[in-house]
């Protein structure tokens, strides 16, 4: 049932960009206010795409539309232009780029993905690893009261309640920032499973989108799952605390989430940037923290439209609806090569 919910939220996506193509003006710089911005893609900033959507409606006249299916499918849409714009919590890879011909991409916001447990008898403040999560995305843990986990608790009570890992069986971007921080942290895991949106996990049960695997989280006892910072806490989801490279636990949050952004100065060539490897100075910062990107073509007959929406989402009018939904502000050297890369749009 839920994959034929996804279908059908793709083809009402693609109706309506077909529809939007159809009204389109001509003129090629864009400037149609009858023709609606389409979009697609990540799952995780969907909360902050809402906001942003009335916000920027009220101010500028200007729709937006937008369909949360998912990372993988934002960039297969953007790549077949579908829609306008794609999200992604995963930066394009050198062959997307290739395949999607002529994009590029705009960090727009900032969050992280974080794992959560249903574990009868296990305690709320429950510590993990990043080599532990790894170990038992491998297959390898399979117990709570693995020694392992035993040794990050001391004192607690662990069942020995058989693990259930769970994880996204669509495209997502919460897979690639979660495969993407266990590849960093364990050799093992980036050599067996890799870094990607979808890839194949060696155990396991899979369930589409975050509340697919909320849901299976929450019936069956010894879960544990991974979904964005914005859904668990909306949802109260349980939360392990995991242990940053300086050797904390800090709680995942807006402050955790910035504090990792603040220790990452580089921004790759591609606007890409990762928050997996933080340096043991990084005190406070949310281990499995990332950027979502807004993919969008550099020739495009909505180009000013396409301009004005992005300048408007980093700009401190759209990222100021960040902190109450989770979303951490954008450090100002990312807001700076987004407005660089902004200028190329149409251009």
């Amino acid at each position: 049932m839920t994959k034929r919910l996804l279908t059908v939220s793709v083809a009402l996506a693609l109706a309506v960009a077909v529809a939007a193509c159809g009204s389109s003006s001509s003129d090629s710089s864009g400037g149609s206010s009858s023709s609606p911005l389409v979009g697609a893609g990540s799952t995780l900033v969907a909360p902050l795409m809402s906001k942003w959507q009335s916000d920027y409606a009220s101010k500028s006249e200007e729709t937006v539309t937008y369909g949360a299916i998912g990372s993988g499918g934002g960039i297969d849409q953007i790549t077949s232009r579908s829609v306008d714009f794609g999200a992604s919590d995963a930066p394009l890879t050198p062959e997307q780029f290739e395949e999607a011909d002529g994009v590029e991409q705009i960090p727009w916001a900032l969050s992280g993905t974080v794992p959560a447990y249903n574990v009868s008898g296990a305690p709320s403040d429950l510590k993990l690893s990043g080599e532990v999560l790894a170990s038992i995305y491998l297959g390898e843990i399979t117990q709570w009261d693995d020694p392992a986990i035993a040794k990050l608790n001391s004192g607690a009570s662990l069942p020995s309640t058989k693990i259930t890992p769970v994880y996204r069986s669509d495209g997502s971007g919460d897979t690639y920032a979660f495969t993407n921080y266990l590849s960093t942290v364990s050799p093992d895991f980036k050599s067996k499973v890799g870094t990607s949106t979808t890839v194949k996990f060696p155990t396991g049960v899979g369930a589409e989108k975050n509340d697919g695997v909320a849901a299976a989280v929450s019936q069956t006892d010894g879960a544990i799952g991974y979904v964005g910072l914005a859904y668990a806490l909306s949802n109260e989801l349980s939360m392990p605390l995991v242990e940053n490279s300086a050797g904390e636990f800090p709680e995942p949050s807006v402050k955790s989430v910035e504090a990792a952004a603040d220790a990452v100065k580089t921004i790759g060539k591609d606007n890409s940037i990762s928050l997996a490897d933080l340096p043991a100075s990084a005190k406070g910062a949310y281990p499995i923290s990332t950027y979502t990107y807004v993919i969008v073509p550099l020739e495009s007959e909505k180009a000013e439209a396409l301009k004005k929406f992005i300048s408007y989402a980093i700009s401190p009018a759209g990222q100021e609806f960040g902190p109450d939904l989770d979303f951490a502000p954008l450090p100002k050297q990312v807001v700076a090569a987004g407005k660089a890369a902004i200028g190329q749009i149409g251009s």
